[in-house]
């Protein structure tokens, strides 16, 4: 018998969708990509993902679903033979497991109220603090092509959010962030990651986020202004 099918639900533009489909091409696994129209969900996605109905969540075989694009870019390296995405070694592995909810705990909640907060007090502390992470994973980066050493591993898929998606939301909230003179290896960094063959075929078209986002600046605020100060 071969390998149970692989399905990935997904929606367009979704950061942590792209994150799943890249562990999945990294990996050499065929997929089918089941994209969702997250204003009209559908049954399937309320049927396997009924706690938080959220994209990504990927279904193999008969087994039951799982989501959370972390969660499953980890079951992805573990169930799937090729390269791994996580170092072999236990801390490594544990230090990049770190690495990768710094991202997503710390690092972006302050970068997104410094893009969409009105002009404030609050706002200014976001931007500070959204810096000073950032800065911290320009050190932890260091002078290495990617956070996963020579090729891309859960860190680089987990800040993939910064390679591609920052510029869209800078350029529709018209707030900087990111610039190459105080950031030099992030920068270098998102060229190299958006360049990767395997990032490139699940990559949205830049223009096609602007196009899609930029109608959502009012939501995005609001989202932004109720987050706990």
């Amino acid at each position: 018998m071969g390998e149970p099918p692989v399905k990935l639900i997904s929606s367009f533009g979704s950061t942590f969708s792209h994150r799943t489909e890249v562990a999945l091409r990294l990996k050499r696994v065929p997929y089918e990509l089941i994209v969702e129209d997250l204003h009209n969900k559908s049954q399937l996605l309320l049927t396997h993902n009924p706690i938080h109905k959220k994209v990504p969540v990927l279904l193999h075989g008969d087994r039951p679903a799982i989501s959370e694009s972390l969660v499953i870019i980890e079951y992805v390296d573990e169930a799937f033979a090729g390269r791994p995405l996580l170092p072999t070694d236990p801390h490594a592995r544990t230090t990049a497991r770190f690495w990768a909810h710094f991202i997503d705990q710390k690092c972006m909640k302050s970068l997104w109220a410094a893009l969409w907060m009105e002009p404030s007090e609050a706002q200014r502390r976001s931007m500070v603090e959204a810096k000073g992470s950032l800065a911290l994973l320009e050190e932890h980066l260091g002078e290495r092509s990617f956070f996963g050493g020579d090729s891309i591993g859960l860190v680089d898929i987990a800040a993939s959010v910064l390679a591609h998606w920052l510029g869209v939301m800078e350029k529709i909230s018209g707030v900087t962030v990111v610039t190459k003179e105080e950031f030099p290896a992030l920068c270098h960094w998102s060229r190299r990651y958006v360049g990767d063959e395997d990032v490139k075929t699940c990559l949205p078209e830049r223009g096609d986020l602007v196009a899609m986002f930029s109608g959502c600046k009012e939501m995005f605020r609001s989202m932004a202004m109720a987050m706990p100060q």
